[in-house]
């Protein structure tokens, strides 16, 4: 798998560091705001790591992924679930098989690369 990812989030401050930070170290970035961009990219072909934030408007990370599944554009994609909140993995019982890890915010920006490498190894 290419070293691509795709940031799923709704707050602009971690899109534009996330973006930066991944491009300094030779990914290929997407960045989205919502889960609908989200669908949208990986309809269109996107294979890669994502990186799906939970509290997300409109559309939050749980139906995204759901949906994802749904459509069976969870094939060529890792998904890792970033997210602040501490419960997460709670709420996750239906989908936890398609989940590669969950990542806590504030997270290491080292640490978060990483664990990206990881994935695209899993693949």
């Amino acid at each position: 798998m290419s070293k691509k990812i795709m940031i799923v989030d709704d707050d602009a401050d971690i899109l534009v560091t996330l973006r930066m930070f991944f491009e300094k170290n030779d990914f290929e970035v997407i960045a989205v705001d919502s889960g609908k961009d989200c669908i949208k990219e990986l309809q269109q072909g996107f294979i890669g790591v994502v990186l799906l934030d939970i509290t997300m408007p409109f559309m939050d990370g749980w139906e995204t992924l759901r949906e994802i599944i749904r459509l069976g554009l969870n094939k060529q994609v890792v998904i890792s679930i970033i997210t602040a909140n501490a419960c997460a993995k709670d709420q996750s019982s239906d989908v936890s098989s398609y989940i590669c890890e969950f990542i806590s915010k504030p997270f290491n920006l080292n640490q978060l690369i990483g664990s990206v490498d990881t994935s695209l190894q899993v693949d």
